[in-house]
Order: structure tokens, then C-alpha cells, then sequence
């Protein structure tokens, strides 16, 4: 059995050596030239996977790394009666944690010690937001839920805002999948009316789809005055990143949001489980067996550390997004196939960052609130 993989996707020896021959592939230059002979095909959501790729070939079983499946064919998988399997929710801890950092970064910004005076309007209420619900809503913030499909289909709808009510919170987060068609299509979602309601006392954050926000738009409210605050990790048109769109942004990150060691690992360890069932196998193998230890393993704070500080403190040393800030604008330069190069090498080439789940945090007589506080945010602390 030949298996034709992404060379991105992590473990792939460990989990599928067993069950056949691998073939690692560059995932955005995959062509059907390189599946004539495979039986399984991996990805991640830079390869479109559609008739033009698998027509011909004999592939029996596609499966993506990814929670999104915009880039999948699926109707016509179906139609060919090709099994597929997707990892929903597998970084849903890595997103929820990399924008717990970015509204960290921009409580201190504002001068605020008080985060959770943030209104926070979460667009897209599948895996990702919920979790990133459930974490700040146990922080105390005021949490606003947006997802029209959800607000129609659930007898709890009235939990739900309306997109024009998330976009009056203090911050709003997209995280929302692509799509184009049905009565809620999210392409452009947040056009120039959403955009042009912005003031400058907002955030607006997108880990979700970089097509989500009409970019020009985006671009040109950027351009005008009291303009808002705005933190991308997706971008339209990737890895061809608008230079101009990211010399505006407050903060720019080349779309890692997700990019947990956890999270990267727990994709493959999805679609390994899927393939196994779909081949009839035993499932043996879980993510926990390969992730490595920690470089960081243990915070201690002392009395003297108020909250405030022993949380800045904490994200941060789990993830602090300036980093690959910094990483992706020095990367940017050349000519526009230079810089998209750039982008996908930064994505190849990414470093360890594990969760917060990994770190453990000690205290000298901490209260439960605080306590409380921690457990919230995904941290392990000692008895």
C-alpha cells in the first residue's frame, strides 16, 4: 500500500510506517502525477484535493490534518465512493490559546490590569470558538456568541447575537470555515459595512479564514482614521501575502495559530484512527506516546507576584505571538514569489510551541480564585 503524504504532516513514520510505504510530497506543488500508484492520500489545507487531482488514480482514502475542509472536494469524493476523514477540534486548543496571548498583548496596550473587561464577540461557534468560549467565560469576560446556522438549527437560539451585534464588542474573533454557498456563505463575510463600524477602541482578530475578511476593504479602513486595532493569522490569497496589508496590521502571524505540537500531532493521530477503521485494523498507536518533554516545564511564583503579572507572565512564556511576528515581517521582502516562499517556509520550518497544558505552575499561597484563573487558561498546577 502506498501512502502519499504531505512532508508537513508530523509523524508520519510513527503512526503509518506499519501500515504501508510513505511518500512525502511538498502539499501546495501535490499533483496528480504524484498519486498515479498511491492507494492513500494525506493532507493539509494547502492541497486542493478534488477531480483534477485524484482522476485516475486509485486512491481509496483521503485524509486531512486540518479541522477545515474548504479545500476538499467532497461532493465528488462521495460520488467516487472514496472514504475521507477530517480532524475537527484537534487544535482547537492551540487556536483558543494563541488568541488568550493576543488579548493579553492587547489588555497591557490598552493600560487595562483588568482583562476580562473585554467584550468579546466569538464569530463561529464550532471546536475552536467554543473552546475559546468556555475559557473565557470561566476568566469572566463578557462572551457574545455569534453562528447564524447554530441560532437557526438549536432550540437555544436566542443564546446567539447577530454578526452586527458580535462587531460591537470590544474585540471580535473570527473563526468561522469558508464557505460560498447556502444562506450564510462566509466569504467576505466582513465586508466594508462590517469593517467601516470598527472604531478605534476595537480588535479585531482572524484565526479562522483569511477570506472571511474582504482584504481591500480591510485595507483601505486600515488607511482612514480611528481605525481599529487588527490581529491576523490567516490572510486571503496565502501564502501571497498583501505587504501592504501587513505593514497596517498590529499584529501578523503566518498562519500558526493552530500550530501546537499538540495540535499538529493529535491531526495525524485523527486521521490515523480513521484510516486504521477504514482498513479494518487495531488501533494502537496515540499522540501522547511521541510528544517529547517540554523545554519548559515548571513556573514558581512567589507571594509577591500579583495576578496580573503572574498571567502575563504564564502566557507568555507558553506562547508570546510577537515572536513570530517578528519572524514573518523580517521574512517578507523580494519579489511576490519570494515572499510567498517565505510564508510557506516559516510554516515548514516552524518552531516547537507546546500548550499550556504542558507547563506547570506552582504557587506560594495562592487563593482558589487565582487558582481557578490558571486551571481556566489550560495550565497543569501542583497540589
Amino acid at each position: 500500500m502506498l501512502i502519499v503524504a504531505d512532508e508537513n504532516i508530523p509523524l508520519l513514520d510513527e503512526f503509518f510506517g506499519d501500515i504501508g510505504e510513505i511518500r512525502r510530497v511538498a502539499g501546495r506543488s501535490m499533483t496528480a502525477g504524484d498519486l498515479r500508484d498511491a492507494d492513500v492520500l494525506l493532507v493539509r489545507s494547502v492541497t486542493r484535493v478534488n477531480r483534477e487531482l485524484l482522476d485516475g488514480s486509485r486512491v481509496r482514502f483521503v485524509g486531512t490534518a486540518t479541522i477545515g475542509t474548504d479545500h476538499v472536494d467532497l461532493d465528488w469524493l462521495e460520488r467516487q465512493g472514496i472514504r475521507f476523514s477530517a480532524a475537527p477540534g484537534c487544535n482547537a486548543n492551540s487556536v483558543a490559546e494563541y488568541v488568550l496571548s493576543v488579548l493579553s498583548l492587547y489588555a497591557e496596550k490598552r493600560g487595562l490590569d483588568d482583562w476580562s473587561q473585554l467584550t468579546v464577540g466569538i464569530v463561529g461557534v464550532g471546536n475552536v470558538g467554543g473552546e475559546l468560549a468556555r475559557r473565557l467565560k470561566r476568566l469572566g469576560f463578557d462572551v457574545r456568541l455569534c453562528d447564524p446556522p447554530r441560532a437557526e438549527s438549536e432550540d437555544q437560539g436566542s443564546a446567539f447575537v447577530t454578526l452586527a451585534q458580535a462587531m460591537k464588542c470590544d474585540v471580535v474573533t473570527l473563526h468561522t470555515p469558508l464557505t460560498r454557498q447556502g444562506s450564510h456563505p462566509t466569504f467576505h463575510m466582513v465586508g466594508q459595512q462590517a469593517l467601516d463600524g470598527l472604531g478605534e477602541s476595537q480588535l479585531l482578530i482572524n484565526s479562522g479564514r483569511g477570506e472571511v475578511i474582504d482584504s481591500a476593504a480591510l485595507l483601505t479602513r486600515l488607511g482612514r482614521g480611528h481605525a481599529p486595532t487588527v490581529a491576523l493569522d490567516v490572510w486571503e490569497q496565502e501564502p501571497r501575502v498583501d505587504p501592504g496589508l501587513l505593514d497596517q496590521v498590529w499584529l501578523a502571524t503566518p498562519h500558526i495559530a493552530g500550530y501546537s505540537l499538540e495540535g499538529k500531532v493529535q491531526g495525524t493521530e485523527m486521521i490515523y484512527r480513521a484510516l486504521s477503521r477504514s482498513l479494518g485494523l487495531p488501533v494502537r498507536k496515540t499522540a501522547n506516546q511521541f510528544l517529547p518533554e517540554p523545554a519548559l516545564s515548571t513556573l514558581s511564583f512567589t507571594r509577591s507576584a500579583s495576578e496580573v503579572e503572574a498571567t502575563r507572565i504564564a502566557l507568555r512564556a507558553g506562547y508570546d505571538p510577537r515572536r513570530d511576528d517578528t519572524r514573518f515581517r523580517h521574512a517578507m521582502t523580494g519579489s511576490v514569489e519570494e515572499r510567498a516562499a517565505a510564508f510557506d517556509r516559516l510554516r515548514r520550518h516552524y518552531p516547537v510551541r507546546r500548550e499550556n497544558s504542558s507547563l506547570e505552575i506552582r504557587f506560594e499561597g495562592a487563593n482558589k480564585a487565582l487558582r481557578d484563573r490558571f486551571q481556566a487558561m489550560g495550565f497543569k498546577l501542583t497540589s
